[in-house]
């Protein structure tokens, strides 16, 4: 989940953030939830993001749960705009213990989650050990390779 545009309810990204966790259980159980932390912006957005991760035991397929996400940031205010601007809410579907998922319009695991500190860091806290496909390597290993330091070019 993620954030950076303050929500005329809930307040700063933060607190959207938590809200939109809560209205997570409606989708099933969750069972873990990071906590949440702030992230550079990225693109074309302006501000600052707060993001988190959370693991949700749920009834429903990839699909059906994408769409009561797309659902939760419409009620939270979403609307389509520039792609990766800013917006009060982002929920994304980034693993699945069923393994991977793909279709025209979902691809499990998210395809660039690895490369990404914002779904790394907070994951990680919740889920080191979770194993991710096709290759197996672990949320852990993941975050390892993304923040290891790298020597300087000679």
């Amino acid at each position: 989940m993620g954030s950076n545009r303050r929500h005329a309810l809930y307040g700063d990204p933060r607190a959207v953030v938590l809200a939109a966790m809560d209205e997570c259980a409606a989708f099933g159980t969750v069972t873990a939830r990071s906590q949440v932390i702030a992230t550079p912006a990225m693109g074309a957005a302006q501000r600052r993001f707060a993001n988190a991760a959370l693991v949700l035991e749920s009834e429903l397929d990839p699909p059906a749960l994408l769409a009561a996400l797309k659902r939760t940031e419409r009620e939270f205010g979403r609307r389509p705009g520039q792609r990766w601007g800013d917006r009060v809410l982002d929920g994304d579907i980034v693993l699945w213990s069923g393994g991977a998922w793909v279709s025209k319009t979902l691809a499990i695991p998210h395809p660039a989650f690895a490369q990404r500190r914002f779904v790394l860091d907070p994951a990680c806290t919740i889920a080191p050990d979770w194993r991710t496909p096709p290759h197996g390597l672990t949320i852990a290993q993941h975050q390892a390779r993304l923040t290891r330091p790298r020597p300087l070019p000679r």
